[in-house]
């Protein structure tokens, strides 16, 4: 039976890292505009998240619906959905499976089936679920993110389901089960390459590029079409801006963080009314993206370690394999990479460079590559 629903990673833009709390209809319009001008559309990056800070803060209707910020959004949600649309895009909303969202605005435990009949009803294509303000243990949150998955079914309406647990208590193991089409594996990323930890009572906040990459090799197996694991929003050109903390990343950290968050879903969090052509060739690598997309569906796996540098491997559905070379430390170093680690055969290999779109000279038995640190080259290795 085929997939029709998240077959490849998720691609798209949420509003939270640049915007938080100060999201508004506006800045959603804009943003689809800018979208659809820049040829992001024609990539892949189809969804528009509206994250937490949406609804009314005081509470809902007399009917118990939720209710857009009319300040924020005079037009209403159903509006700005059919704005959406009419731009060949999708619109995602937020709630949470708790009282309260994590700023503090009403949240769907309760109300689920009530919510997505709403929801629906709007036109919403795609639901981030967090799980601030609930119980800590699994149990209770199978049974809630199972409780909205069932509801958004329910509708009829085709909507992914996207779980925001930060990996606590191993999505991974149950997201598909419960409806989910991926999942949050880390806890908040942030626009920086070591983690920032923001509070002790916070473990799941202000986590680094370079943390990050550990979560994912331990979790590649359970990843794949239909269901994903989610390593977060791409801090790609925030450079010290937007809502988030961190000072930025330099142009290499970015690249690596393009380049590993190609193996997982791909949802810019930077301000695209104002993209600069450095971070755009990032965000716009037809080669990178492709790696993204590829039908195969087989996440990247860590396949060797050596001191500080790291080789990445992920099949692709034409018999090549993308390759990763990734260095970590702080001083430039040779990666060689064998044949037999990456799963090709000991004879000659075209060699292709993704990130610079240029092929490299032939190899046979291992390829030796100089890496800067925490720069990651990307590579697609054919075999004919």
């Amino acid at each position: 039976m085929a997939i029709s629903l998240a077959a490849t990673p998720p691609m798209g833009w949420n509003s939270w890292n640049m915007f938080g709390s100060q999201i508004n209809e506006a800045a959603i319009r804009e943003t689809a505009d800018a979208i659809a001008a820049l040829g992001l559309r024609e990539l892949g990056y189809n969804y528009v998240v509206i994250d937490d800070c949406w609804s009314h803060k005081g509470g809902r209707d007399s009917n118990g619906d939720l209710i857009a910020d009319p300040e924020k959004f005079p037009h209403g949600i159903k509006a700005l959905a059919d704005y959406v649309h009419e731009r060949g895009l999708k619109l995602g909303i937020y709630s949470d499976a708790a009282d309260r969202t994590c700023a503090g605005y009403p949240g769907s435990y309760g109300f689920e089936e009530q919510d997505a009949q709403l929801w629906a009803g709007w036109g919403i294509d795609f639901l981030k679920y967090d799980y601030c303000n609930a119980p800590t243990d699994q149990a209770t949150a199978l049974e809630r993110y199972a409780s909205m998955g069932a509801a958004l079914r329910k509708t009829g309406r085709e909507c992914l389901f996207s779980l925001c647990e930060w990996g606590g208590r191993s999505p991974h193991l149950w997201g598909r089960a419960v409806g989910g089409h991926m999942w949050r594996v880390t806890g908040d990323i942030f626009d920086s390459w070591v983690s920032i930890w923001v509070a002790v009572d916070q473990p799941y906040y202000g986590v680094g590029i370079d943390v990050a990459l550990d979560v994912a090799a331990d979790l590649a197996p359970y990843g794949g079409p239909g269901g994903w694991n989610d390593l977060d929003m791409l801090v790609v050109g925030l450079k010290g801006k937007g809502h988030i903390a961190g000072a930025g990343l330099s142009w290499l950290e970015y690249q690596t963080h393009m380049s590993l968050w190609c193996m997982a879903s791909l949802m810019i969090g930077c301000d695209l009314r104002t993209l600069d052509q450095e971070s755009a060739a990032l965000l716009m690598n037809l080669e990178v993206i492709a790696v993204n997309q590829d039908t195969l569906g087989i996440p990247a796996r860590r396949v060797k370690q050596a001191g500080h540098c790291e080789v990445w491997r992920k099949p692709l559905a034409d018999g090549s394999v993308a390759v990763a070379l990734i260095n970590r430390g702080s001083s430039g170093n040779d990666v060689v990479v064998r044949a037999s680690e990456i799963g090709l055969l000991d004879r000659p290999k075209r060699v292709r460079n993704l990130w610079t779109q240029h092929d490299c000279h032939d190899v046979a038995g291992e390829l030796t590559q100089r890496v800067q640190p925490h720069e990651t080259i990307l590579l697609k290795l054919t075999q004919p």
